[in-house]
């Protein structure tokens, strides 16, 4: 539905294209920022966008199964959380294992390493810890590489058995181990071998 205000519509239909939360910055080339902060309040007011949080909107869903309001993951909250603060994050150890499957292991906190401050977030439902990390941590590039090496971090040196490898092998695309090929420089010397058997000799930049 149009309404009267261009930047509104300009926003609603952004929101249509992404998936989870979209941080206030994504829609700073709509409009000039009292504009953008003005037609954001007044979809939030009428319900026809959700403010999460500061800078944080989506559009609110509804689970078919429980016809309940749908949060984002914590990932989702926390990456548009850090986006729109100029930040970068990286899961925990164990966050990044569970997330691969290489552990059943679901963590009891949510715990992030940043090129921020240390400090705990309460993102919607979810409390959210922040560790200052340095760049051999933060300044890994791609989404899928820097879990990788988090996880291989976490399960340590001797933990990292065949089936490890393996698990890697057969789950990660071409894209992802090219990901891992172009950090590896950022990696712990014994980390090398391990990823050159998970990354294979044809692997492409």
């Amino acid at each position: 539905m149009k309404t009267k205000n261009p930047i509104a519509d300009k926003i609603l239909s952004r929101l249509r294209t992404k998936r989870g939360p979209v941080p206030t910055r994504d829609f700073l080339n709509l409009g000039n920022r009292a504009a953008v902060d003005k037609a954001l309040s007044r979809l939030a007011q009428k319900g026809k966008i959700r403010r999460i949080q500061r800078g944080l909107y989506d559009l609110p869903r509804k689970s078919k199964l429980l016809n309940k309001p749908m949060m984002p993951s914590p990932d989702e909250l926390v990456r548009a959380w850090a986006k729109n603060n100029g930040l970068k994050v990286v899961p925990s150890g164990a966050s990044a294992a569970n997330a691969l499957g290489l552990s059943t292991q679901v963590p009891a906190k949510i715990i992030y390493y940043t090129n921020g401050r240390t400090q705990t977030l309460k993102l919607g439902p979810y409390k959210v810890h922040l560790l200052n990390r340095g760049p051999k941590t933060t300044d890994v590039s791609g989404r899928t590489a820097p879990l990788v090496l988090q996880a291989l971090r976490h399960i340590g040196r001797d933990g990292v058995r065949p089936e490890v490898v393996y698990r890697l092998q057969a789950t990660l695309s071409q894209k992802d181990k090219a990901e891992l090929k172009r950090n590896l420089h950022r990696t712990a010397a014994w980390m090398h071998p391990v990823i050159k058997e998970i990354i294979g000799k044809d692997t492409r930049y």
